[in-house]
C-alpha cells in the first residue's frame, strides 16, 4: 500500500485532486438542478441521458480541468518557484519531474475533453475555451492581480456551465463567480502573496466583476424575461441557505486570521477551503428549493470528498514523515 502511494504521490501533488471536488460540485449542481427541477428546460442530453453517465462525465470533466490548471501552474512556475525557494512545489522539492508534469498537463486536458464530450459539442467548445483561459491566467493573469481575479472568476463561472449552457437560474453561477473573486483577492492580500494587490487592481477587478455580473443578468433576462433573476419556481427562502454558507465562510476566515495572523499559512487556508465551499452552496440551493434527492447526492459528494481530502493529506504526511521508533 505504501509503495503504491509513494508512486502516486507525485501525480496527486501535481494535480491537487484532493480539493477538486468543489469543481466537480459545480458541474453536478447544474446537472442535478436541470434533472430534478421540472421547470428547467435542460438540454436533450441532460434530460434524457442516464443520470449515472451524466454524473460520471461531470466528475471526469471537473477533475480533469481542475487538475489541468494545477499541473500547468507548477510546470510554468518551476523556474520562479526555484528562485523563490518554494519547497511546496512537487517539481522544486524533487518529488516530481518536469517530464511527469508535461505528461500530467496533456493527460488531464484529454480527460477533461473526454468528460465534456458526454454533454455535446457545445460543452466541448466551452471546455477548450476554459483551458485557453486557464493558460492565459497562468502565463499572465496571476502576475497582474486586477486581471487575474476577474479571469479566475470567469473560469469558475464558465466551468459551472459545461453541462448545460442554457440553464435558466443563473444566480448560483453568479454566486460562485463572486465567491471565486473574493477568495482569490483575500488569499492574495492576507496571504502576503506576490505581487501585492494595488488600489488600481481593486478598481479594475471591481469593474470587471460588475461587467461580468451584467452579462449574467442579461443572459438571465433573455431567457426568462423579468423573472430571469429569480424564477417563480425557486422559493425566495432558498437564498437563505447559501447566505448562511457565506456567513460561515467569513467566520471561518476570521477564526483562522485570529489564530495564525496574516501570511502564507492564512492564504493557503483561504484557498483550500474556498475551493471546496461551492459544494456547500450547491447543498444550500437544493435544500432551500426542496429538491431532497439532489440534496442527498450533493451531500454525499461533499462528505466523501472531505473524507478523501483528509485521508490523502494524512497519508502524504506519513509518506514524507514516516512514524519511527527511537531506541
Amino acid at each position: 500500500m505504501r509503495k503504491t502511494l509513494i508512486k502516486l504521490a507525485p501525480m496527486l501533488k501535481l494535480t491537487r485532486v484532493t480539493t477538486a471536488f468543489g469543481a466537480v460540485a459545480n458541474l453536478w449542481f447544474i446537472i442535478l438542478w436541470a434533472r430534478f427541477n421540472e421547470e428547467e428546460t435542460g438540454t436533450e442530453i441532460v434530460m434524457n441521458t442516464p443520470l449515472g453517465i451524466l454524473l460520471g462525465g461531470g466528475l471526469i470533466a471537473g477533475v480533469g480541468l481542475y487538475a489541468f490548471g494545477m499541473s500547468l501552474n507548477d510546470l510554468l512556475d518551476v523556474h520562479r518557484d526555484r528562485a523563490l525557494g518554494k519547497s511546496a512545489s512537487p517539481i522544486v522539492d524533487g518529488s516530481a519531474s518536469i517530464e511527469l508534469a508535461v505528461c500530467m498537463v496533456a493527460a488531464t486536458l484529454m480527460l477533461a475533453v473526454l468528460g465534456a464530450m458526454i454533454f455535446g459539442s457545445g460543452a466541448l467548445l466551452i471546455t477548450l475555451m476554459l483551458a485557453g483561459a486557464i493558460l492565459v491566467f497562468n502565463v499572465l493573469g496571476k502576475f497582474i492581480p486586477g486581471i487575474g481575479m476577474v479571469l479566475l472568476s470567469v473560469i469558475y463561472a464558465g466551468h459551472m456551465l459545461i453541462p448545460d449552457l442554457w440553464v435558466q437560474f443563473l444566480l448560483p453561477v453568479w454566486l460562485v463567480m463572486t465567491h471565486a473573486m473574493i477568495v482569490t483577492g483575500l488569499a492574495q492580500h492576507l496571504g502576503r502573496r506576490s505581487p501585492p494587490i494595488s488600489k488600481r487592481a481593486v478598481v479594475f477587478a471591481s469593474v470587471g466583476w460588475a461587467m461580468c455580473s451584467l452579462i449574467l443578468l442579461a443572459m438571465a433576462l433573455s431567457r426568462m424575461g423579468e423573472h430571469g433573476l429569480w424564477p417563480d419556481y425557486v422559493p425566495m427562502s432558498a437564498g437563505l441557505y447559501p447566505l448562511g454558507c457565506m456567513i460561515a465562510f467569513a467566520l471561518m476566515i476570521y477564526r483562522r486570521y485570529k489564530k495564525v495572523g496574516v501570511g502564507p499559512a492564512l492564504g493557503e487556508k483561504i484557498s483550500r477551503y474556498g475551493s471546496i465551499w461551492p459544494a456547500l452552496y450547491a447543498c444550500g440551493w437544493f435544500a432551500g428549493s426542496g429538491l431532497w434527492t439532489a440534496f442527498g447526492i450533493m451531500v454525499s459528494l461533499t462528505v466523501i470528498g472531505f473524507i478523501v481530502m483528509t485521508v490523502l493529506r494524512e497519508l502524504y504526511s506519513l509518506i514524507e514523515h514516516p512514524v519511527g521508533y527511537r531506541l
